[in-house]
C-alpha cells in the first residue's frame, strides 16, 4: 500500500471510472432478474447542481446495490432537448454575434441549436461520470433521435385521432419576451411590493356606482362584467344593471357569481376572461366574449384605443392618470403582490387568452389513479403519493403548444379551407386529406413535458417491439423531485399506461431539496449555490456523495454545508489509514478462519451482521441516511475506535495476531462491499489491495456480504456493550480526577462481575493492570452497569491537586455568581427571550453541578 499519508480522491476517482468503462462495467450483465432505472433527463443546457449531484448519486447507488443482489443492471441515461431554455441560450448566443435570431428563419436557427448542441450539449453527461455514475452510455437516448421523434408522432396522432387533443382558446402563463407559452415549472414566484387601485364603475342609469380593486388596471381595457356573489346583500336588486367601463365607455353586466369573496372589499371583481384563468372560468360560466387588451409581444392591442401600440407597463401609468384626472380613481393603496417571473428571460409572466394545442387529460386520468392507490406504484414518502392524487383527481386540459421553433413541431397540416389532419409527414397528410391540397404545417412546437412523457419506454425502443423493451420496461423507480409530480411523473403513468397497457416504474422516489446550510434555496442569481465539480474536484465525488446521502431518506430538506463535506473527506482518510492498518499487520497471514474466537472477536462479526441486515433494508426501501450512518459507526467507532485499538497488542504477538488478521480483513472487506454504492472509488481502491481468496477483478462485480446467520449473537453483543461502557465510565472518572494526561495508571480494583472483559477495561481505560475488591487507603470510585469501580489516589501530588482544585472552583463559582446576578435581575427575565433565559438557567445549573464536584474532589485530597 502507498506511503501517501492521506488519501488522494484526485489520483483514485478518474483512475478507476476508466477502468470499470473499459471492462464494461456499465453495461447489464449477469443474472435472469432484471433492474432497470431510466434516469430523468436532464436539459442539454444543463450543468451540474447541487439536486443533480443527490438525484443522480441516488439512481447509481440503487443500481450498484442492486448489481451486487446478483440483478442485470440497466441505467439508462439521456438528455432533454429543453425546448424553450435551448432557444433562449440560442438566441442570447446568436445576439452577442450581432445576429437576429428571427431574420434567420426557421430551418437556419434549428440548425444553429443542433450545432451549440454539438459542442456544448454534452456537459452535463461528462459532470455525471465525474460523480462516478455507472450509467450504460451505449444506449444514451436524447428526446430529438430519430426512433424518439417518431414515438413522439405516433402519440401524438393517435391522441388526436381519438380526440384527447383539441385546439381551443384559455388562458396560459404567456413570456412576453420569447413570445411562447411556458409551464409553471419554467416559472418563479415571487411576492412584490405594487399597489392596489380602487375604481368606480357607475351604473349607466346614473343609479350609483360599484368600487371594483385590481393590481392591473391595464386590463380594464378588455373587462366584460363586474361579477358580485349571489348571497352579497349589498347588490340585491342590481345584479342584471349594466355599469360603464370608465376611459372606455363600453356598458358591461353586473353578474352574481360563486367566484367573488364577499368578505374582501366591496366583494365586486372586475371580469377580463382573456387575462385571468378564474375570470375566463367565469367568462365561461356566463357565455362572455374573450377581448384580448394585449399582444403577444406584451403591447395594448387595437381593444385599447388610444392607448394601442403601448407597452403594457406605459399604458398603467397612462390609464393611472387618466382615470384620475377623469374621478374614476378612488384611492391607491400599497399591497404585496404575488407575480410569476420567467426562469429563462426574467420577464413576468402574463395570463393571456391564446389559441393552443390541449389535452383533455381526464379521460387519461382513471387509470393512473388507479394504479396508485391499489399500490402497484408505490411513493415513497408516501406522503408525495396523496399530493399526486389529489392533483389527478382535479386534473385539467394540458397545453402542450409552445411557440418556439426548436423541439418537436406538432404534426398537423391543414388544407386551404383549414382543414387539420395528423400525420407523420405531409404525403401522409395529402393522403389523409383526399382531394383537398395541404398548405401548411402548425407552426408550434409540443411542451417538452408531452415528449419527455414517453421517456421510461420510447428509450426501449418502443413502438417497436424491441428486446430491450420486452426485457427492461417496465422500469423499477424513479428518482425525481417533489415540483415534477404532476408535469412528468402523471404524464409518464397516463401515456405508458394507454399505449403500453403497463405501468411505467414500481417506485417512484422523492429525494429531497438541497438547501444551503441556513436553509436557503440554492441559486446562481441569489449567490447562494455551490458549485459540485468543484467539490469533486477538491475534495472529491465521494466525499460529495457521503454529504448528501448521508442527509437523504424520507425528509422534504437537506443541507448542504463545507463542514458536512470535510467531515466525509475525514472519513475517507479514516477508511484509508485504518486499512493501511490493516494491510501492514498481515505479517504470517494464511487467510485460514480461526478455530476459536474471542468475545471481542464474536462482538465484531456480530455488529457486521446487525450492520449489514440494516444496510440492506436501507437500500431497499431508499433510506439512504440509515446505510451511511450505520456503516460510518460499524466502520469508525466499532472497528476502529474499538476493535483496532484493543487488538494493537494481539497483533504484535505471533502467538495471537492470526485471529484479529482474519477479524479486521473480514470486517474490512464486508465493510467495503456495504458502502460501495455509495462511496464507490475509495472502496474500490482499497478493495483492490485486500489479500483475500477468490477476489473478482472489481469490487463493483462482487456480490452483496453473505453473513453467516450464526456470527449474530445478542448475548455477545450485549456483554461487549456493557464492557465498553464501563471503560467510558471509568475513563470519565480520570478525566475528572485530572489523570487523563497520564496514559497509564497502576492499577484499577472492581466490584461485580465483569464476565470476561477485564482485559478490555484495563487496556482501553489505560491501566498497567486490574483486580477484583477494594484497593487500600484512598480511593475513588464509580458505577456502571451495576459494577462499582475504583481508583487509588496513591501516586498524586496532593498539594498540587488541591492548589488546581482552588483555582477551578474560584473560576467556576465567579461565573456562576455573574449568571445568579444576571437571573435575579427582573428586568433581564421580563425582557428576554424565553429561550435565552432557560439557556442562562441551564448553565446556570451546570456550573453549580462542577462546583459542587469540585468541593467533592477536594474532600477526596483532605482539603
Amino acid at each position: 500500500m502507498s506511503e501517501k499519508k492521506g488519501y488522494d480522491a484526485t489520483q483514485v476517482e478518474s483512475k478507476w471510472y476508466e477502468r470499470w468503462r473499459n471492462a464494461g462495467l456499465f453495461e447489464p450483465s449477469g443474472g435472469t432478474e432484471q433492474y432497470t432505472i431510466t434516469i430523468p433527463p436532464p436539459n442539454i443546457t444543463g450543468s451540474l447542481h447541487m439536486g443533480h449531484a443527490l438525484c443522480y448519486s441516488i439512481q447509481d447507488a440503487l443500481g450498484r446495490y442492486q448489481r451486487m443482489q446478483g440483478k442485470s443492471v440497466l441505467i439508462l441515461p439521456g438528455q432533454d432537448h429543453a425546448g424553450i431554455a435551448a432557444q433562449s441560450v440560442v438566441v442570447k448566443k446568436l445576439k452577442a454575434e450581432g445576429v437576429n435570431s428571427f431574420d434567420l428563419g426557421r430551418e437556419a436557427f434549428v440548425d444553429e441549436v443542433w450545432k451549440w448542441r454539438e459542442q456544448s450539449g454534452d456537459t452535463i453527461l461528462h459532470q455525471f461520470e465525474s460523480l462516478g455514475c455507472a450509467f450504460d452510455w451505449s444506449r444514451t437516448r436524447f428526446t430529438l433521435d430519430p426512433e424518439y421523434v417518431n414515438a413522439v408522432l405516433k402519440v401524438f396522432i393517435e391522441w388526436f385521432e381519438a380526440g384527447y387533443i383539441y385546439r381551443g382558446l384559455r388562458v396560459v402563463n404567456w413570456d412576453t419576451a420569447l413570445k411562447t407559452s411556458v409551464s409553471d415549472i419554467e416559472t418563479e414566484r415571487r411576492d412584490v411590493s405594487g399597489k392596489l387601485y380602487h375604481i368606480r364603475y357607475p351604473f349607466a342609469d346614473g343609479s350609483g356606482e360599484v368600487v371594483i380593486a385590481t393590481t392591473r388596471p391595464e386590463t380594464m381595457l378588455a373587462d366584460v362584467a363586474v361579477a358580485v356573489h349571489p348571497n352579497d346583500k349589498r347588490y340585491d336588486g342590481k345584479v342584471g344593471k349594466t355599469l360603464v367601463l370608465p376611459l372606455v365607455g363600453r356598458e358591461i353586466p353586473l353578474i352574481a357569481d360563486e367566484y367573488p369573496d364577499p368578505e374582501f372589499g366591496t366583494g365586486a371583481v372586475k371580469i377580463t376572461p382573456a387575462h385571468d384563468p378564474n375570470d375566463f372560468e367565469v367568462g365561461q360560466r356566463h357565455n362572455l366574449d374573450v377581448l384580448i387588451m394585449m399582444d403577444e409581444a406584451g403591447k395594448v392591442t387595437s381593444l385599447g384605443g388610444k392607448y394601442a401600440g403601448m407597452d403594457r407597463i406605459a399604458a398603467r401609468k397612462r390609464i393611472i392618470e387618466d382615470l384620475e384626472e377623469s374621478g374614476a380613481l378612488v384611492n391607491i393603496e400599497d399591497h404585496t403582490i404575488p407575480i410569476l417571473i420567467s426562469q429563462r428571460s426574467g420577464e413576468i409572466i402574463e395570463p393571456l387568452a391564446s389559441e393552443q394545442w390541449f389535452v383533455n387529460q381526464k379521460a387519461l386520468a382513471e387509470d393512473a389513479i388507479k394504479v396508485v392507490e391499489d399500490g402497484q406504484i408505490k411513493f415513497h414518502p408516501a406522503r408525495f403519493g396523496d399530493v399526486y392524487l389529489d392533483w389527478m383527481r382535479n386534473i385539467r386540459d394540458w397545453c402542450i403548444s409552445r411557440q418556439l421553433w426548436w423541439g418537436h413541431r406538432i404534426p398537423v397540416y391543414y388544407t386551404e379551407s383549414g382543414t387539420p389532419f395528423a400525420a407523420f409527414s405531409w404525403e401522409e397528410a395529402q393522403a389523409k386529406a383526399g382531394s383537398e391540397p395541404i398548405v401548411r404545417q402548425e407552426e408550434d412546437v409540443l411542451d417538452t413535458w408531452f415528449s419527455s412523457g414517453l421517456w421510461p419506454f420510447a428509450t426501449m425502443g418502443w413502438p417497436e417491439e424491441t428486446d430491450d423493451l420486452k426485457k427492461y420496461f417496465p422500469t423499477d423507480v424513479l428518482v425525481t423531485a417533489r415540483d415534477i409530480i404532476y408535469l412528468w411523473v402523471a404524464r409518464m403513468i397516463m401515456m405508458s399506461l394507454h399505449f403500453c397497457k403497463e405501468i411505467p416504474f414500481k417506485d417512484v422516489y422523492i429525494y429531497a431539496t438541497v438547501l444551503t446550510e441556513k436553509g436557503e434555496r440554492m441559486s446562481k442569481s441569489l449567490g447562494t449555490g455551490v458549485d459540485p465539480m468543484e467539490i469533486i474536484e477538491t475534495k472529491g465525488a465521494d466525499a460529495l456523495r457521503y454529504t448528501l446521502l448521508s442527509q437523504t431518506g424520507m425528509n422534504q430538506d437537506i443541507r448542504y454545508s463545507d463542514r458536512k463535506t470535510d467531515d466525509a473527506r475525514n472519513f475517507c482518510n479514516k477508511i484509508w489509514n485504518a486499512s493501511k492498518f490493516v494491510l501492514m499487520n498481515l505479517e504470517g497471514y494464511d487467510g485460514s478462519e480461526p478455530d476459536q474466537l474471542d468475545d471481542i472477536d464474536k462482538w465484531l462479526l456480530s455488529r457486521m451482521a446487525r450492520c449489514e441486515e440494516t444496510v440492506r433494508t436501507a437500500y431497499e426501501t431508499y433510506d439512504m441516511q440509515s446505510a451511511i450512518s450505520a456503516l460510518y459507526r460499524f466502520f469508525w467507532t466499532e472497528i476502529c475506535d474499538w476493535y483496532i485499538e484493543y487488538s494493537k497488542g494481539r497483533l504484535q504477538n505471533p502467538e495471537t495476531r492470526a485471529t484479529p488478521q482474519w477479524v479486521l480483513l473480514t470486517a474490512l472487506e464486508n465493510f467495503l462491499k456495504m458502502l460501495h454504492p455509495a462511496m464507490p472509488h475509495i472502496t474500490e481502491e482499497v478493495y483492490e489491495l485486500l489479500p483475500i481468496a477468490n477476489k473478482k477483478q472489481f469490487l463493483m462485480q462482487e456480490s452483496w456480504p453473505a453473513i453467516p446467520s450464526g456470527w449474530w449473537d445478542q448475548k455477545i453483543e450485549s456483554n461487549v456493550e456493557s464492557w465498553i461502557e464501563m471503560t467510558r465510565s471509568v475513563r470519565a472518572l480520570r478525566a475528572e480526577l485530572g489523570y487523563q494526561a497520564l496514559k497509564t495508571q497502576p492499577e484499577i480494583y472492581f466490584e461485580g462481575a465483569l464476565e470476561g472483559g477485564q482485559q478490555l477495561i484495563q487496556s482501553q481505560a489505560w491501566f498497567d493492570s486490574i483486580h477484583p475488591g477494594k484497593p487500600t487507603g484512598k480511593y475513588v470510585s464509580t458505577t456502571s452497569c451495576g459494577v462499582d469501580f475504583h481508583i487509588p489516589l496513591a501516586g498524586v501530588d496532593t498539594e498540587k491537586e488541591l492548589e488546581r482544585i482552588a483555582k477551578e472552583i474560584e473560576k467556576t463559582a465567579e461565573e456562576l455568581q455573574k449568571l445568579e446576578m444576571r437571573l435575579a435581575n427582573p428586568q433581564f427575565v421580563e425582557r428576554a427571550k424565553p429561550e435565552i433565559v432557560e439557556r442562562e438557567q441551564a448553565a446556570a445549573a451546570e456550573l453549580q453541578s462542577t462546583v459542587e464536584k469540585l468541593r467533592e474532589r477536594r474532600t477526596l485530597f483532605g482539603g
